[in-house]
């Protein structure tokens, strides 16, 4: 009498159909009580992500994932590591399609001598002037010095410095201060902006 064999459970099939990609990209993460912390992928395929993060959700619990180069991402919570959790991606068959284009281009675009994203260009905004909103809620009005799609120089005298690794937003954009220099520092934005927004008529 013959045994039937056991069909592969469902994360088994996502792991053979998805190849996980070992690739650092940097973000944030929203749990169900819709705090945010900030995070960074180990590996990811379209049917999954692995991250480093600081606060690690309950199993089973939605999570939503704005990765940069990637936007938002929403999943849920399949196992604790230990750096952080893994994520199933939910999403429709164009998203994972979309997904799995976007991960092969920022897999091997070293590898095949691809020229970087726009990230490392700069431009200088038409209309400088900017506020710069902290978490206490005080407002500074600043000059940008110039943008890229992954942060700004902005021109504010020494006695107003914020610390680095203080969480702003310029404009609209969250960010946070990462370097000073004379004159001025520099902002990270959380998320990299689009290549569709880049130019000099940006407005953050």
């Amino acid at each position: 009498m013959q045994t039937a064999l056991a069909s592969p459970r469902p994360r088994q099939l996502e792991r053979r159909r998805h190849n996980r990609m070992r690739l650092a990209l940097l973000g944030r993460y929203m749990l169900a009580d819709r705090k945010e912390y900030a995070c960074q992928t180990i590996d990811m395929s379209p049917g999954g992500v692995s991250l480093v993060a600081p606060v690690k959700g309950a199993v089973g619990e939605r999570v939503v994932l704005y990765l940069e180069h990637i936007g938002r991402v929403e999943g849920e919570i399949t196992r604790h590591t230990g750096q952080g959790f893994a994520v199933s991606i939910s999403a429709t068959i164009r998203k994972r399609d979309k997904l799995a284009s976007q991960l092969t281009w920022l897999g091997n675009r070293h590898e095949l001598g691809l020229p970087e994203d726009r990230r490392h260009e700069r431009i200088v905004p038409r209309n400088p002037v900017c506020e710069l909103r902290l978490e206490s809620g005080r407002v500074m009005v600043v000059r940008l010095i110039d943008i890229s799609m992954s942060g700004a120089a902005v021109s504010i005298e020494d006695k107003d410095k914020l610390a680095i690794g203080t969480s702003v937003t310029l404009g609209k954009t969250p960010g946070k201060v990462v370097r000073h220099f004379q004159g001025g520092m520099a902002v990270e934005f959380l998320l990299s902006l689009s290549a569709d927004r880049f130019d000099d008529a940006l407005v953050l």
